[in-house]
């Protein structure tokens, strides 16, 4: 048994984050180690978060008490992760109890994220005490390696092992170090059993579930077409979109997980919108924003699950197919692949 530290954005506001933060330490217990996630704290950054959880999405009034509701039930949750002894964001903790210190998933090496870009934790400053390596790192919607020479190549090189889950961060890492990182999964689809203990949600009547915001308005008339035309509600969660018949602002991370799992079909523009449809064996059909154009499009490359990222030129043909029908044997296959690599490589860097 090994003492991991998991170092992430765990006390982000966000069903992703929580969800992927929870299935890796979770995931790592199943496989008989001591993990716990590194609780740094920020008051610059605590700021930013609920600000932006209080008014995700631009000129929406009226829903502050709906976003506050949704923001202590993910309090709540998060409080009952496995945390360590709080620390500051600046500042790296102690780590001489960890065997490891594992970095990742999500956003974590992305210079660019509007408050995290730029913190040193996440490239392993101050972690002398102890192996470092990373899980499922991304640089998000970073695609350039300009710029990121000299400091933070000489960052990523004190890793003893590096990992991500998307093309664009591999080939970051192919830029900056010279070799070929391992591709893993995103921790929501290495451990999907940790979020199939969720309770599922069981409306009186099958459902489209609407996750994301910013929506294109041809996507928006696709789907509420096709939706229409089937007899299903479209309700949103998380976020308001008034293009939707029903709004569940206000659900916890829990409520999240069995909500997807009891959708008729997802629609979303999210990147785990789409990875927790395929947890959850529901149809799905996605779209590209720009903020999250490179984790979407490397994870339908990936997993041969093209069809469903959904353009405006093939929206009348491919949406009505992604909506109605289930990932294909293929994806599964696919996914069930890179399972196994990803197993591979938590069990080389926990050895």
């Amino acid at each position: 048994m090994r003492k991991i530290g998991v170092l992430t954005f765990h006390r982000c506001i966000n069903y992703g984050s929580y969800w992927q933060a929870r299935c890796l330490v979770e995931g790592l217990g199943s496989m008989g180690h001591d993990a716990m996630l590194l609780e740094y704290q920020s008051r610059r950054v605590d700021r930013a978060e609920w600000k932006c959880a209080l008014r995700p999405v631009p000129n929406e009034n009226g829903d502050h008490a709906l976003y506050r509701a949704k923001i202590r039930k993910f309090f709540r949750s998060i409080a009952a992760l496995p945390l360590s002894e709080p620390f500051p964001l600046e500042a790296a903790p102690r780590t001489e109890d960890f065997d490891l210190v594992l970095i990742g998933s999500d956003e974590v090496w992305n210079l660019k994220h509007p408050w995290y870009g730029g913190s040193l934790l996440f490239y392993g400053e101050g972690f002398r005490s102890s192996r470092l390596a990373s899980y499922a790192a991304s640089f998000g919607n970073q695609t350039s390696s300009v710029g990121m020479d000299g400091l933070w190549t000489d960052k990523l090189l004190s890793f003893a092992d590096i990992s991500v889950r998307d093309l664009n961060s591999a080939r970051l890492i192919r830029d900056l170090l010279g070799y070929e990182p391992e591709l893993v999964l995103d921790p929501c689809l290495q451990f999907p059993q940790v979020i199939a203990a969720t309770e599922k949600v069981d409306p009186e009547r099958d459902y489209i579930a609407l996750y994301g915001h910013g929506f294109p308005l041809w996507f928006q008339r696709s789907v509420r077409a096709w939706a229409r035309e089937k007899g299903y509600p479209l309700v949103s969660i998380g976020y308001r979109n008034d293009w939707a018949d029903r709004q569940w602002i206000d659900a916890g991370p829990e409520e999240f997980a069995g909500f997807i799992a009891g959708a008729r079909a997802v629609a979303t523009n999210f990147f785990h919108g789409c990875v927790f449809a395929l947890v959850h064996g529901r149809p799905f059909a996605c779209v590209l924003s720009d903020y999250r154009s490179n984790k979407i499009r490397d994870l339908t490359t990936l997993i041969g699950a093209d069809r469903r990222l959904v353009t405006e030129e093939n929206a009348s043909m491919d949406l009505p197919k992604a909506l109605e029908y289930p990932p294909e044997q293929a994806i599964s296959e696919r996914i069930a692949a890179l399972r196994r690599n990803s197993n591979d490589y938590l069990l080389h860097v926990t050895r």
